[in-house]
């Protein structure tokens, strides 16, 4: 296991995690204070979690049709071009006496172009580090969104206490304004990964690619669903403490801090595939007690234990790494990211119109009892496709399904 002095020494490791420090910052701080404009003009639940994660709906639509740009474009132009898009979104959200259908509408373009950012980051931090360090940066890479995460929603909480959601806005742009500027300066011109013109036939083809083999779909699955419905649970914090979101933000952050610290350093290669189930129970099992509607301590508290079941995406991803070719790397990171980021969304809504219709701590804890069903069916399904004979000649990690991996 290589240690954290390697990866750090390894060029264009740390401008690339400032980079998303960066972009992680803005958006943790944006997020909070949009939601918090968005709730205090509609008095909504529901407007109120769809302004903060419905950008992550609208990457579905990116993963559909825009996808295989991951890919077949320079990693850095991407990069840089997504936060100069960010900046200028971001900004035009803090203008003064703006509806909440245009708020709406700029979150959801967000969305729509951040579908790429999680594909390009993810292949180009596997193209930066060797893979026997790939699970070690990522979970360094996941450890600092959890610590941007707990600064940014503890500033952010605080700079609400003192300044205007829309003032908090600018501030989000202007840390925006910053990756692009780390990521222009500071990350090699590396070439595209794979030849060819981004397109949506493209697209299409590979991501039918990726999903045909049953093993991959599970790992997707697992990746996506439970995470998103655990989300929906988090998007409520703003109207089930409204005065206190910051705070079970920023302990949900620091919870998954620590669970990607343990799993990705900690924990032994070889027992980090056991994980995976126990983990995504962990993630959603501590707000089954929001039930009993606890106060802002136990609440906090429940959300850092929670949160450490974050890391089981570190064990799913590495499976999911295994399954892949690696020209199609971009691609399959990308259709994770923007397909947890869509049931992120998915998550978001459901949970709101639950809290519509009855409350949020009844819609929390609903959200989180739907998550650790889907956990434990697909721990099932996972055991019998162990079980099933491998195709001779199918490509990593197929079954019985013999798709060519070209």
């Amino acid at each position: 296991m290589r240690s954290y002095r390697t990866l750090f020494r390894t060029p264009e490791f740390t401008p690339f995690l400032l980079s998303f420090a960066g972009s992680a910052a803005a958006q943790t701080v944006g997020a909070l204070a949009l939601g918090t404009l968005v709730f205090r003009a509609t008095g909504s639940p529901l407007l109120s979690a769809v302004s903060m994660f419905g950008p992550q709906l609208a990457q579905l639509v990116g993963a559909t049709f825009l996808l295989s740009a991951a890919d077949r474009l320079p990693p850095r132009a991407i990069l840089t071009g997504l936060a100069l898009a960010f900046t200028a979104g971001t900004a035009v959200l803090a203008l003064p006496g703006l509806p909440v259908r245009a708020v709406l509408a700029v979150v959801l373009l967000q969305g729509l172009v951040a579908s790429l950012g999680g594909g390009v980051r993810g292949a180009l931090l596997n193209d930066i580090l060797s893979k026997d360090g790939y699970v070690l940066g990522r979970s360094v890479y996941n450890m600092l969104w959890g610590l941007t995460q707990v600064a940014g929603f503890a500033t952010g909480g605080a700079l609400l206490a003192l300044l205007s959601p829309r003032t908090c806005l600018l501030l989000a742009a202007a840390l925006y304004l910053v990756s692009a500027l780390v990521s222009c300066l500071g990350l090699a011109a590396r070439p595209a990964r794979r030849a060819g013109r981004p397109s949506v036939a493209a697209t299409w083809r590979t991501n039918a690619l990726l999903w045909s083999v049953r093993s991959r779909r599970l790992v997707y699955l697992g990746l996506w669903v439970p995470n998103g419905l655990v989300v929906g649970s988090d998007s409520l914090y703003v109207s089930y403490a409204p005065g206190a979101a910051g705070t079970l933000y920023a302990c949900g952050a620091l919870g998954m801090f620590l669970g990607d610290m343990a799993v990705g350093r900690l924990v032994p290669p070889a027992v980090r595939p056991r994980l995976a189930t126990p983990l995504r129970l962990l993630l959603a099992v501590p707000y089954l007690f929001f039930v009993l509607r606890p106060g802002v301590a136990l609440s906090a508290v429940a959300a850092a234990a929670a949160s450490v079941g974050f890391a089981a995406s570190l064990v799913l991803q590495e499976r999911l790494m295994s399954l892949t070719p690696d020209d199609l790397t971009g691609q399959a990171l990308g259709l994770h990211a923007t397909g947890m980021a869509a049931l992120q969304g998915v998550g978001a809504a459901l949970a709101g119109m639950l809290a519509q219709l009855t409350s949020p701590a009844a819609a929390m804890t609903l959200m989180a009892a739907g998550s650790v069903t889907v956990t434990l069916v697909l721990a099932a399904l996972g055991r019998q496709e162990e079980r099933r004979p491998a195709v001779p000649g199918a490509g990593p990690g197929a079954r019985t399904e013999p798709v060519a991996m070209d």
